[in-house]
Order: structure tokens, then sequence, then C-alpha cells
């Protein structure tokens, strides 16, 4: 009976406090604590996960069993404010490129020289702004965005901003919010988010000298014509794939797109 009373004891504690589930972590440069996963052996690849969502993403979609299976060390994380990693308030934790710089750490704490990144929606606004930032990336993918991201004021963010700050400001978007609110989200921190979302320039992005592929759903508008962003940056290709901003990620074929892309 004591041992029984025992484990319900820490089952509650984790239930509670959700400790126990979040290892592995890493502290990060400012010491706010990252929750990453690995799995695979070989070249090592970043998935980055979109907005109002964590790596857990990328744990149901296909792409990431199907880089694994191909020969790919497969790194998620929980960017920093969403999943099992710290949720700090204040704006300094957001700043500068913080997450960026995460994911910077992640890869010096784990001794990886060489990396691809497949970034999706917001995950893909993050991957655009590391490699202007970090020479070791060999391949990047982007997901479901056009090169509005590149403009400071694109009406997009700034809405997502002040629908947060703002309940009821922006109707159009409060069926997001209210699903942020069901999954449990810390709507201080997307605030943070969208307040601090990196900016990569037109400039910048064509300034860009390595591999990239942009993959979009045929039923995806949300974040503009993807068309722009493949106009934007050198060298880059469109695959478009079956479905709308929320499954396309999670298709089969975006998958294949994206490991045929990084065996190449």
């Amino acid at each position: 009976m004591k041992s029984t009373f025992a484990l319900l004891c820490v089952l509650f504690s984790v239930a509670v406090y959700g400790q126990a589930s979040r290892e592995p972590l890493f502290t990060s440069f400012d010491g706010t604590k990252i929750h990453y996963d690995i799995i695979g052996e070989g070249k090592p690849v970043v998935l980055l996960h979109g907005f109002i969502s964590t790596s857990e993403s990328w744990k149901r979609s296909a792409t990431r069993q199907a880089l694994a299976d191909a020969g790919f060390k497969v790194i998620t994380l929980d960017l920093r404010g969403n999943g099992l990693s710290d949720k700090p308030h204040s704006a300094e934790a957001y700043r500068d490129n913080a997450e960026l710089k995460d994911v910077m750490a992640l890869m010096k704490l784990l001794n990886l020289k060489h990396y691809d990144v497949v970034g999706y929606s917001r995950g893909a606004i993050l991957t655009a702004k590391l490699l202007t930032m970090d020479n070791q990336i060999d391949r990047a993918v982007m997901g479901g965005i056009s090169v509005d991201f590149s403009d400071p004021n694109w009406i997009r963010r700034k809405n997502f901003h002040e629908a947060l700050i703002k309940p009821g400001s922006h109707p159009e978007l409060q069926g997001a919010i209210d699903y942020a609110k069901k999954s449990g989200a810390d709507t201080v921190v997307l605030a943070r988010l969208q307040e601090f979302q990196p900016v990569t320039t037109r400039a910048e992005l064509a300034h860009i000298n390595i591999p990239v592929l942009v993959v979009n759903g045929d039923k995806d508008m949300d974040n503009g014509d993807p068309k722009t962003l493949v106009d934007a940056i050198p060298g880059s290709r469109l695959v478009i794939v079956p479905g709308d901003h929320g499954g396309a990620m999670r298709t089969p074929e975006f998958a294949q797109a994206v490991v045929a892309f990084l065996k190449q």
C-alpha cells in the first residue's frame, strides 16, 4: 500500500511539474533550459518547429523518422518559451535572436561542426536568419513561408502580436488564439515571439550561397506566395506537396522532398 501511494505521489509530481519528462535539457547561453531530442546516426539535421507548436509537431510527421531511416542524426528542440523548455517572460529573453543562439549553443554542446536545417512556418523564418549567423549549415529547407517575413513591418506578424496583447483586437485571429490557450501555450511568450521575431532582409537573402529548398502545400497561402521566397534566394527551388498550412508538413510527399534534397 505504501509503495502504491509513493508511486502515485511521483506520478502526480510529474503531471503537475513536468520535471521528469523534460529531460534531456541543456542550459543555453543565458541560463535558459532547452529541451531537445535526438534519433538516428549520421549527418546532423536540425528540425525547427512553427508558431503555437513544439518539437512534437515533427515527431507526429513523417519527416523525422524518414530522415533517421535515411541515415541522418535528427535533432529536434522545443524553442525557448515552448513545450518542455523554460518559458521566461522578459523581453530580454527573446531579443537579439535568442532562439537561434540556442540552436547554435546546442550544436556546440553536441560538438557538431556541420549540419542541415529544416524549418516549417515560423521555423522557416528562424532558418532564414540562422543562415546569416552560422556558416556551418550546409543545406536548408524552408516550408510554408513566402518572402513576406523580410519586411520588419509584416502585417501578419504585427496583427498576431496585437491580437495577443490586446484581446479582441483581431477577430480573424481569435481561432488561433483560442487554440493556443486550449493547447496550454503561454500567450505572454507567444506575444514575445512575435514582438522579437527575426527579420532577414531581402539583401541578406540574396547573399545566401548554400542550397535551399522551399516546400509548400498546394492549398497553403497562409504566409503568402512561396514563389516570392524562391525569387529572393539565389539558386533555391520550389516543391509543391499536397495539403494546407497545417497539414502539408505531415504528408509523405513533404518527407520525401526533404530527404531527397538533403541526400543530394
